[in-house]
């Protein structure tokens, strides 16, 4: 095929392809729903590199698979093959990324089920906001306890259980605003430790402040440095976001 355009890579970009460096192949990502692929899926991911890929599956930080070179030509093909297994290429772009989940559904440390609250994310904010423009990339790590295994504190919106003396249910930390990579931000700890009830309020509360507040390529920790932490808790603990929610997300991301 003839030499590859700027506009070529980018079209297949925010559908989950990356160019593989010094070639004109990508890597296409899968995430799965509560970071769980079945054996099934494993085996389907193989007959895909095999068949359009160079054999290779190759685990990402953000517990995804990534299928390498995968030619330019032979893209749509490979999107049309996953959806027919019940997969599907993403997790690029300023939008909400793949969430991350800990094993603390299965670990003895686990306050509880990892896994369900990371699949109920994918599927209500992955899924459901797919076409919701960002400021920039918002990570989400789901942690089972304060041992910190998937460094919930090191994403935009970290989740971390908890257990309380003379509680029988788990409570947890929320982290807003932690990066990591060449600039690292330890996220925020709200102030108190919120129910279960109040985790997916409180991100989504967390995304619309993100979208109203911040300016085009900002992440959300240098947003937060910039207005402060009071005024993001204060929105966070109270209604006012999502009772603009359909004003906000239909404004223009702001420019610097």
């Amino acid at each position: 095929m003839e030499k590859l355009t700027n506009a070529d890579i980018m079209s297949v970009k925010g559908r989950g392809f990356l160019r593989n460096r010094g070639t004109d192949c990508f890597s296409g990502r899968v995430p799965a729903a509560g970071t769980v692929f079945t054996a099934q899926n494993f085996q389907d991911l193989a007959e895909l590199a095999d068949t359009y890929g160079n054999g290779k599956l190759i685990p990402t930080s953000r517990q995804c698979i990534e299928v390498p070179g995968i030619a330019f030509e032979n893209i749509p093909k490979a999107e049309a093959f996953l959806l027919e297994h019940g997969l599907a290429f993403g997790g690029t772009g300023a939008k909400v990324r793949p969430v991350t989940a800990c094993k603390g559904t299965t670990c003895v440390f686990g306050c509880y089920d990892t896994q369900a609250l990371a699949r109920r994310i994918h599927e209500e904010y992955y899924l459901g906001w797919s076409n919701v423009k960002l400021p920039h990339k918002f990570k989400i790590g789901i942690g089972g306890c304060p041992n910190s295994c998937i460094k919930p504190s090191l994403n935009d919106f970290g989740v971390e259980g908890r257990r309380v003396a003379g509680q029988k249910e788990a409570a947890y930390q929320i982290y807003v605003g932690g990066t990591w990579g060449k600039n690292t931000r330890m996220g925020t700890p709200l102030s108190r430790l919120v129910t279960e009830e109040e985790i997916l309020p409180i991100l989504e509360k967390t995304m619309l402040w993100f979208r109203e507040n911040a300016y085009a390529k900002e992440r959300l920790g240098v947003a937060i440095d910039r207005i402060g932490v009071d005024a993001l808790e204060k929105a966070l603990f109270s209604d006012d976001l999502l009772n603009r929610k359909d004003a906000i997300l239909a404004a223009e991301i702001k420019e610097r």
